[in-house]
């Protein structure tokens, strides 16, 4: 089959900055890419051009006709006075589906991701429900094709766990930009990253994340290799130079001009392997305090609903707590109780000392008003970082923001930009107890594992909110959890706290069955014997279905030709042969089960 999308030559500059020159991109039927890169490197300018909102500078996007495609946004957008029911209503008139299908359609794909209150105002959900509600507004108009960007962002576990689910049941093809390495892993039959260190501006590998990194590696392996022969034949054609070349012979130019070609192959690749990294190091003070944070039968409730209560917990010096559980159960309340920002409805919360806290807000939350330069120092155009002094222009520098960025508003940063400024501002900070309310939204792959590293060399100790299960698992020493509905508990790592979740899921499906009356026991119905005609019918039904399932799999065979694929007659011609073979096979087996009922063969 042809592709859905078949993307060549694509090149988009904002100012003049290449985010990327010349990428080609396929996509088929059954493909569920998943799409990484540094922050910067034109991910989300991708995607808007596949969906056909942004025009590329050059190159173009074939879309094979009748496709429908559907795109969600990084954040999600809802009209004032929108609720749940409507948004979906009017997706469902804009994809133009039967009317006879807009009640299975609805009721289904909202059902499947969990909604129960149809009439909820879309402002007033979470940032997690807003993103299930974003999805579900492009599922139900049944796409081809689903271009997701960085849909796990605000999304709690269960949340991602379904979205997985989705994607590798679904009869669509998908693009996705993600961070989440866990995620990837789960649903990617292809990866691709966008850089500027491969020769064709992108790397595309068949198979999962981890094979994609296996395959990664073996290329910048061949291309260091590469790099380094280079360097060695440069290094001989210039002293070849140097002794003084005849320029006047044909062979001399030749060799020359072969010098020339060298050098500036040497340096595009100089140039393309050249990579930045944000230098991440959180400060600690000198405590030598033990408990920092005791909490006592801790409890807090809102209106009629109580998060958690009974909670008793104590934070220790070089503690790495991951703290869990499903949107709205409490996690960042929680955070604002350790912090003092919110009073305990019940029990008591014990600090020690000067305790000194840092807190990264989920929200992000910056003056967008003011520039790059005040967002990184404050007091004037230097910091002073463990004690040295730094120029504002070297501090940016560390979190890969150029000197032409510092005099820009903070409002036209990226959500990974945002992050970054963020985080600078803490490490300026000196902490006994990091609070880290998903720090990882929007932050690139590699900048994920230099935080990761910096997290775990912090001496102090620290409680992190995230979705990203593999940076729970790396980075915390203890997991606690909280389910929602006032109960919390602790376990050794989030695998176990899954399965905890999954058992008490378990237990609640049997206690309900176990309170359903049996309905009584109907009589046996009295079977029908089979009539002569029908005996001989169903004596030869095994032979027939199996010539029909050949049949099928020749008409399938057919349609997967190349060669019909540009002819539209042959094409209508094998898709109308497919169909009619599916029909017939569909009866025969629909025959054979009721033949073989009445033969008493259930």
């Amino acid at each position: 089959m042809p592709p859905i999308i078949n993307a060549q030559g694509l090149s988009k500059a904002f100012g003049a900055s290449p985010l990327f020159l010349n990428l080609s991109f396929t996509i088929f039927g059954n493909d569920r890419i998943g799409l990484i890169g540094p922050n910067g490197s034109g991910k989300s300018t991708l995607l808007r051009i596949l969906a056909g909102e942004v025009e590329p500078d050059s190159g173009e996007v074939a879309v094979r006709k009748r496709v429908r495609l559907t795109y969600v946004e990084q954040d999600s957008q809802f009209q004032a006075g929108d609720t749940v029911r409507s948004v979906v209503e009017r997706a469902l008139e804009r994809c133009a589906a039967p009317a006879s299908e807009h009640g299975t359609r609805f009721a289904e794909t909202l059902g499947r991701a969990s909604f129960e209150n149809f009439d909820a105002l879309a402002a007033e959900l979470s940032g997690g429900w807003q993103k299930r509600l974003a999805i579900v507004e492009a599922l139900v108009q049944g796409p081809d094709i689903l271009l997701l960007d960085e849909p796990t962002n605000h999304l709690d576990l269960p949340g991602i766990e379904w979205l997985e689910a989705l994607l590798v049941q679904g009869p669509f093809a998908s693009v996705i930009v993600s961070h989440d390495r866990y995620f990837l892993e789960n649903i990617a039959t292809d990866m691709v990253e966008i850089s500027r260190s491969y020769p064709d501006g992108l790397l595309r590998v068949h198979g999962t994340y981890t094979e994609f990194l296996e395959k990664k590696e073996e290329f910048l392996h061949a291309q260091s290799r590469r790099q380094e022969a280079l360097e060695n034949l440069v290094h001989r054609e210039i002293e070849w130079l140097r002794r003084g070349a005849k320029a006047r012979t044909t062979k001399s130019k030749a060799r020359i001009d072969r010098a020339g070609e060298l050098m500036g192959e040497l340096a595009d690749l100089n140039v393309r392997t050249r990579t930045n990294t944000t230098q991440i190091d959180f400060s600690a003070t000198e405590r030598k305090t033990k408990r920092l944070i005791e909490l006592e039968e801790t409890a807090y409730s809102f209106g009629d609903r109580t998060l958690f209560a009974r909670l008793n917990f104590v934070l220790t010096a070089g503690m790495r707590v991951g703290l869990v559980g499903p949107n709205g159960s409490g996690k960042t309340t929680l955070l604002r109780l350790l912090r003092g920002d919110l009073s305990p409805s019940g029990g008591a919360i014990r600090r020690a000392e000067w305790l000194r806290i840092v807190y990264f807000d989920q929200t992000r939350a910056l003056d967008p008003d003011i520039t790059l330069r005040r967002a990184l120092a404050p007091e004037g155009d230097s910091v002073i970082y463990r004690d040295r002094v730094i120029h504002v222009a070297g501090w940016a520098a560390r979190f890969l923001f150029t000197g032409e960025q510092l005099n820009q508003p903070v409002s036209r940063l990226s959500g990974g930009e945002r992050a970054r400024v963020l985080i600078a501002q803490l490490m300026l900070q000196p902490a006994d107890v990091l609070l880290l309310d998903e720090p990882t939204n929007d932050l690139d792959i590699p900048t994920l594992e230099i935080l990761e590293e910096s997290l775990l060399e912090f001496p102090g100790s620290l409680v992190l909110v995230t979705h990203d299960r593999y940076m729970l698992d790396r980075v915390s020493t203890v997991v606690l959890g909280l389910d929602g509905k006032g109960a919390a508990a602790s376990f050794a790592d989030y695998s176990q706290w899954e399965a905890s979740q999954a058992s008490r899921e378990r237990e609640s499906v049997t206690k309900t069955a176990a309170n359903v009356p049996t309905p009584p026991k109907p009589a046996a119905p009295v079977r029908k014997k089979l009539s002569y005609m029908e005996a001989r019918e169903y004596a030869g039904m095994e032979q027939r279905i199996a010539e029909a399932e050949q049949l099928l799999q020749a008409r399938q065979a057919e349609l997967g030709d190349p060669a019909i694929a540009t002819d539209a007659h042959r094409l209508l011609s094998a898709q109308a042969g497919l169909e009619e073979a599916q029909t017939s096979l569909d009866a025969l087996y629909a025959r054979w089960a009721e033949l073989e009922e009445k033969n008493g063969k259930p």
